[in-house]
């Protein structure tokens, strides 16, 4: 009888690291999501805009995060920056041509991390019809049980630079620069079934 209980505490404990290295798909919560991008204006300004969340997918593999990956979609329609001459100005065929272009997506295709909390997550970027790589660099905020809805939940910030030009955005280069400056926040959670 000893031998077996043995053999099951054995079995379990099994069980759980293997349920624990799995990959755990997450739902980002466009509440508390939040896809930044900044420029400067003549020299005089630094504006940012907020993309805003449709929908993405994250899926993390805390015992080998290579094997990670992230899924966004964000529609030109939640496009922020809270000056909506700017808004509208912004969708126009001068920048993101909405109307032609309506959503900005990124499509990771390599996941590597740099340390437990650090991980460069390579992807493919398409804006205004053109598709890009691009790297971001992320860090693990926390990951556990979210204290207030009660399911598993993940969180990350990221960081990129890019040009606008590489995407056909290039209205008004160089007095308002080429270069964009890009900051991620997001949480996300299991989904409840």
């Amino acid at each position: 009888m000893r031998m077996f209980r043995c053999l099951l505490i054995a079995g379990l404990f099994g069980a759980a690291v293997t349920a624990q290295a799995n990959p755990v798909t997450y739902k980002m919560d466009p509440n508390h999501t939040m896809v930044l991008f900044s420029w400067n204006h003549f020299g005089y300004s630094n504006p940012t805009a907020d993309l805003g969340l449709g929908e993405g997918t994250l899926v993390f593999d805390q015992q080998n995060p290579a094997k990670s990956s992230v899924d966004v979609t964000l529609p030109l329609s939640k496009l922020d920056t809270h000056v909506p001459a700017l808004d509208k100005h912004l969708k126009d065929a001068d920048f993101f041509d909405a109307a032609k272009y309506p959503t900005v997506t990124f499509k990771s295709t390599k996941v590597v991390p740099v340390d437990a909390t650090h991980f460069k997550v390579t992807g493919n970027l398409t804006v205004h019809g053109v598709t890009k790589p691009v790297t971001l660099d992320a860090t693990l905020n926390k990951i556990g049980p979210h204290p207030m809805n009660k399911t598993q939940a993940i969180g990350f910030d990221a960081t990129a630079t890019l040009k606008r030009s590489d995407f056909g955005v290039a209205a008004y280069v160089p007095m308002v620069s080429d270069q964009i400056k890009v900051r991620i926040t997001t949480e996300a959670d299991v989904p409840k079934h």
